[in-house]
């Protein structure tokens, strides 16, 4: 169960990351108010989560998630750059997680 709150939690950070941007420094409602609830819901999956996972592999996964998210997501939800570059640098950072999970305990 522990990795599904880890999966959820990674998921729910780019939620929050997302609503960030929309909710332009916290001065539009709605954005901000999802922004804070899905940062609670974040932190709160991720501490479950921990509660049987090592801490550095669960924030290096939790943390992972949301920028391969983010980073994805800025590409197809705002036009951000969509280089082979960038892509090589997910899949770097995507191949360093599945490497820190091989070798966790």
């Amino acid at each position: 169960m522990s990795w599904v709150f880890l999966i959820l939690s990674g998921l729910i950070e780019v939620v929050w990351a997302l609503s960030l941007k929309y909710a332009q420094g916290f001065t539009r409602f709605w954005p901000s108010a999802v922004a804070i609830g899905s940062i609670a819901a974040s932190m709160y999956l991720l501490s479950a989560a921990m509660r049987e996972l090592p801490v550095g592999l669960s924030y290096a996964i939790f943390v992972g998630m949301g920028a391969v998210g983010s980073t994805l997501a800025g590409i197809f939800l705002f036009g951000e750059p969509a280089t082979p570059l960038r892509f090589l640098f997910l899949a770097l950072l995507v191949a360093s997680l599945v490497g820190l999970r091989m070798t966790s305990a």
